[in-house]
């Protein structure tokens, strides 16, 4: 159907870290490849696909630490368990702004407009791309006219003042699509991680 809503994810280190930027940390886990670990959450979530997707592209032998939530990994990485992290928006951009982390990089292919001076990993890393996202969808077979009708409503709320206000409290950035660029989008999105857990021989737990 459609209405979508992107969450962008951030790969960052703590304070102290002497990595700077996304290239620093490429260069230390090449330089260090069984010290630099990256911290994600579990097999098979966005922020562990984002981060799957990083690794293969980067060609690190960096292995991935799964946590349970962003919570936990951030005090692993405090803690100085793992090198970096890669965790949903909404659940570090306070702690960025306030100086408790610091971002190398965001998965989207532009600036997250709640972190505008934090680059994308794609100036680094050429191609990559990664976000988490929702969607409505119907049931197959639906009546076009029905489709189109919620699709039109759905993309209307999704650009009404108070519910971007809202969603960009939370780090989600609202993409109203047609119901036909949101099956190409959907069928695109299977492919891409598809090969990555291929790749990856990711197994679901």
């Amino acid at each position: 159907m459609a209405g979508v809503a992107f969450v962008p994810i951030v790969m960052v280190v703590g304070p102290s870290s002497p990595l700077k930027t996304v290239a620093d940390f490429v260069a230390y886990a090449k330089a260090n490849p069984t010290q630099a670990t990256i911290g994600t959450t579990f097999a098979g979530s966005p922020v562990f696909m984002a981060s799957a997707l990083f690794k293969a592209m980067t060609g690190l032998q960096a292995p991935l630490a799964q946590h349970s939530s962003d919570a936990t990994g951030i005090a692993d990485l405090l803690a100085g368990k793992v090198q970096t992290h890669f965790a949903g928006a909404g659940a570090v951009t306070e702690d960025i702004r306030g100086g408790k982390l610091r971002a190398l990089g965001v998965t989207t292919l532009t600036r997250f407009e709640l972190l505008p001076d934090v680059p994308p990993i794609a100036d680094a890393v050429p191609g990559y791309e990664a976000s988490s996202w929702v969607g409505f969808v119907a049931p197959r077979g639906a009546p076009a006219e029905i489709v189109e009708t919620l699709n039109r409503e759905i993309n209307a709320g999704l650009i009404e003042a108070k519910v971007k206000a809202r969603m960009r409290e939370i780090g989600h950035v609202p993409m109203p699509m047609g119901a036909v660029e949101f099956g190409k989008f959907i069928a695109a999105e299977t492919e891409k991680w598809a090969k990555v857990i291929r790749a990856a021989n990711i197994k679901a737990e």
